[in-house]
């Protein structure tokens, strides 16, 4: 996969992308990044990239041509069809589909702004997704390209060392992750459960599977509705009292309440 970074410093993503498994798809052949600085296609002794806003008010706007023609630029770099991506907070929200939507194609150009933002008119001849990564703004949109790099990144086939880490995922099936645990078995912390001590495979994945439920009523409530969940699933979420806010996690495992599946 190729991804192509337009930015007033395409620098600051390349170094983000050196490391830990977005550095290893990059030394494994399976991701390419390449930086456009819009700078580079600025006219005048200047090479200036922004401009006042018609209208008043504060701040500066990204100009068209600089940006046009980096992008143009990046696509011409690769014969590939690339889908440019505005990293922006009128985006709509990243989430884990989304992820996997981009990293199944060949090519992404992200496109990050600076100052108020880009000139529309780019926006609406150049762009084909605005994407956010939350509701908050930064001063700029590379460190929001950094995060769509390293999630895309670790879903190209041969990134991660365990093909079946990403599938674990949180919001791989639309429920938040299960609590993980490792050595020492006691500490003064707390001790392991004892069900992932046992062996038995079967009864652990309905550990997590109920643990990832618990966790997701208790903290995203909101992904429930779409969750792949069995009536079973869904009963026994229907009659779980509202989580306490003094326990926002809920009770630390399977009890009377457990429906039938989960108990094996």
């Amino acid at each position: 996969m190729r991804i192509d970074i337009i930015s007033l410093f395409p620098e600051f993503v390349a170094q983000c992308a050196g490391f830990g498994v977005v550095g290893r798809a990059q030394e494994r052949g399976l991701l390419s990044i390449h930086g456009w600085n819009p700078r580079d296609h600025a006219e005048g002794n200047y090479r200036r990239v922004d401009d006042r806003p018609f209208g008043g008010g504060p701040g500066m706007v990204m100009l068209i041509d600089p940006l046009r023609a980096a992008i143009q630029a990046a696509r011409q770099a690769d014969p590939a069809p690339a889908r440019v991506v505005y990293l922006s907070p009128q985006g709509r929200p990243l989430t884990q589909p989304i992820v996997r939507e981009l990293a199944g194609r060949a090519r992404l150009i992200l496109l990050c702004g600076r100052y108020e933002g880009v000139d529309e008119r780019l926006v609406q001849a150049e762009v084909d997704e605005e994407l956010s990564i939350g509701d908050y703004v930064l001063s700029g949109g590379e460190l929001a390209a950094a995060v769509v790099v390293d999630a895309v990144a670790r879903l190209q086939d041969g990134a991660l060392n365990d093909a079946d880490s990403a599938a674990q995922d949180s919001f791989e099936d639309g429920l938040l992750d299960c609590p993980h645990y490792t050595r020492p078995v006691t500490h003064p912390l707390g001790d392991v459960p004892e069900v992932l001590l046992s062996g038995n495979h079967a009864e652990i994945a309905r550990w997590r599977r109920l643990q990832s439920l618990q966790r997701t009523l208790a903290r995203r409530p909101d992904l429930l509705a779409a969750a792949g969940l069995t009536p079973a699933e869904r009963a026994w979420l229907a009659a779980q009292p509202a989580a306490d806010p003094a326990d926002p996690d809920g009770p630390a495992g399977p009890g009377p309440g457990v429906p039938a599946i989960m108990r094996g």
